[in-house]
Order: structure tokens, then C-alpha cells, then sequence
């Protein structure tokens, strides 16, 4: 069975590597095709890259703070850009301060987001929701 692409990156001004190293090795080792973009990376960038490896996935990585910034219009950008059935995942800290996480869930989903990760969440959750949702699990 061919590999399924996700495209890994640290949106906006964030510079945390660490988690999306954990992630880069994390989704190798599950079987996917990474293709980390790194820290600092635009949603040009991740949609960019997924043009070019014609991913399955964006998987959207935010430590700072402003991932609610950094992501909005993310959908949108993806649809214009010829990827309507791309999924979208985002996790970390992506929001400023202690929030209700009901609230930051349905902000997220209601941007277009189809996973929402607090801070803390196992990689193997991501994991095996992406597994699902590909229909590889």
C-alpha cells in the first residue's frame, strides 16, 4: 500500500522545534511520508508543500500562542488552492492563555480544522485519528 503524505510545520512566528521533531519522528515511525517544513512556516508554505507532494494531510503545529491568528482563512486558502479534501490538523498551545477548550475546539473546527489538539494530547491519539480518518486503521 503506497504511504500517505502529511505535510508537518510550525505555523507563524513560532520558532518551537522540539514537538515537531517529536511529531516528524512520530508519523515516520507510523508508517507516513513526512514532509516537515519546519518552524516559521506560512499557511503558504504548508500549502505549497502539499501542492508539491500531493499530501493527504496538513498536520499545523503552534507552541506561542497565535495558532487562532496564524490559522485563520486556512480552509479557504487550501480550497482556492485546488485542495478541497485535504485534511486539516492543528494542535499545541494555539491560543493565548487559559481558555475553555470547548471554545477553542469549535473555533478551530468552525475555521475548517477537522482535528483539534489541546496541549498535553499523545501523538499516538493524532496518530491513529489520521489512520482513521485515511482510512487506514
Amino acid at each position: 500500500m503506497e504511504k500517505k503524505t502529511v505535510v508537518l510545520g510550525v505555523i507563524g512566528s513560532d520558532v518551537h522545534a522540539v514537538g515537531n521533531t517529536i511529531l516528524d519522528y512520530s508519523l515516520t515511525n507510523a508508517g507516513f511520508n513526512v514532509v516537515n517544513i519546519g518552524v516559521l512556516s506560512s499557511q503558504e508554505d504548508f500549502i505549497n508543500a502539499a501542492i508539491e507532494t500531493n499530501a493527504d494531510a496538513i498536520w499545523v503545529s503552534s507552541l506561542y500562542g497565535h495558532g487562532e491568528i496564524d490559522c485563520r482563512g486556512m480552509r479557504e486558502n487550501c480550497e482556492e488552492a485546488g485542495l478541497k479534501d485535504i485534511l486539516l490538523y492543528v494542535g499545541g498551545n494555539i491560543v493565548v492563555g487559559k481558555q475553555d477548550w470547548d471554545v477553542v475546539h469549535k473555533t478551530f473546527k468552525d475555521m475548517g480544522f477537522d482535528r483539534v489538539y489541546p496541549p498535553g494530547t499523545s501523538v499516538e491519539e493524532g496518530i491513529n485519528d489520521m489512520k482513521k480518518d485515511l482510512g487506514i486503521a
